[in-house]
């Protein structure tokens, strides 16, 4: 942090999609710089390149290829590239794969190093992107393996809606091999010490989904429910703060999940579907469970309306502002739980 604002910094995902799009409409919100200190992890050339078409001339910015260079009144570019790159606006290239991954991986090293408080990444396609340096399914399980902690996907909205998932980019066919009572155990636990830390939620309410419709129907539609959800829940010993397991349909078709600070899902669609449809444009992806902090949009690249000066900056405006309060709510709960209280019996005088 300098000037006591939290710095940021921000990857340009795919430079084919819209990525580059909400993140300089973002940038070019008046009074950005007073709430933080952005870094966007790109090149002059192709700032000033996605400048010129969105009609952005008014957008300017700090190059640097230091954080010596740094400065905390204005955008900064962080240079990560000087080659002038074939932009191809909506096609899925391996080139857009290639800078999404330089950009990536400067960032994130820049996390490791602590030069950044926070990150927020643009979207990537997760096809073009793969590569000796990237063999994942997506940022969730790169961060994951280069940061500490293991990595929840959360979803999160203004309105309270919170849902985060215990299998995340794994196929249906395989979700249910993937379920254990350890695992979901641990990931109720995950998503409590998130909301108390990143949320600063006190008595975090918890509702956990079924697997299988009607949650299973005591055994009638599957054994998941009884054998390992419900024993998760018990082993979590949070009583009174975690409740299920519920049949998704209704849980969120009556509204009851307006009844809990977050929601933890089986599996990626379970969770995002209803999410998207409650909260999309609005939603903020939060990864808990890690050393550093970093949120994205809830949408994807967008190829269609590419370069077409169409896109939504709202989610991902959320998601810049979602990183700063979570990393300054963080920062104050390790303050205030470094040195506690002892608690000790009052002895009665006489």
């Amino acid at each position: 942090m300098i000037d006591n604002k939290v710095i940021v910094g921000i990857s340009q995902g795919d430079i084919n999609g819209i990525g580059l799009e909400v993140v300089l409409k973002t940038l070019m919100e008046p009074g950005i710089a007073d709430i933080c200190t952005p870094v966007l992890f790109s090149s002059q050339k192709t700032v000033s390149y996605y400048r010129k078409v969105l009609g952005l001339e008014e957008f300017s910015f700090n190059p640097m290829r230091e954080f010596s260079q740094l400065n905390s009144k204005k955008v900064n570019v962080f240079v990560c590239y000087e080659e002038e790159v074939n932009i191809e606006m909506g096609k899925a290239t391996d080139v857009g794969g290639k800078y999404a991954l330089i950009s990536l991986e400067k960032a994130t090293q820049a996390l490791v190093d602590k030069s950044i408080d926070a990150l927020v990444t643009a979207p990537i396609n997760k096809s073009n992107i793969q590569g000796d340096n990237f063999k994942f399914v997506g940022h969730t399980e790169y961060l994951g393996s280069k940061l500490g902690g293991d990595p929840l996907m959360f979803m999160c909205s203004d309105n309270g809606l919170r849902i985060a998932v215990v299998t995340g980019h794994v196929p249906l066919k395989d979700v249910a091999s993937k379920l254990s009572i350890d695992g979901i155990s641990n990931k109720i636990v995950q998503l409590h010490d998130s909301l108390i830390k990143d949320f600063g939620i006190r008595k975090p309410k918890i509702a956990v989904l079924g697997l299988n419709p009607h949650a299973g129907d005591n055994g009638a539609i599957g054994n998941e429910d009884k054998e390992i959800i419900i024993p998760a829940i018990e082993k979590t010993k949070l009583s009174g703060l975690v409740y299920g397991p519920y049949s998704a349909d209704g849980f969120f078709g009556n509204g009851t999940y307006k009844q809990f600070d977050a929601v933890l899902a089986m599996y990626h669609d379970q969770g995002l579907i209803p999410f998207k449809t409650i909260a999309f444009n609005e939603g903020v992806n939060f990864t808990a469970g890690l050393n550093a902090v970093r949120t994205s949009p809830d949408h994807g690249t967008g190829y269609d309306i590419a370069g077409k000066n169409k896109a939504n900056e709202q989610s991902f405006k959320k998601a810049l502002y979602a990183a700063i309060d979570i990393f300054k709510n963080r920062k104050l709960h390790a303050e205030i739980t470094e040195n506690p209280l002892h608690i000790g019996t009052i002895k009665k005088e006489r």
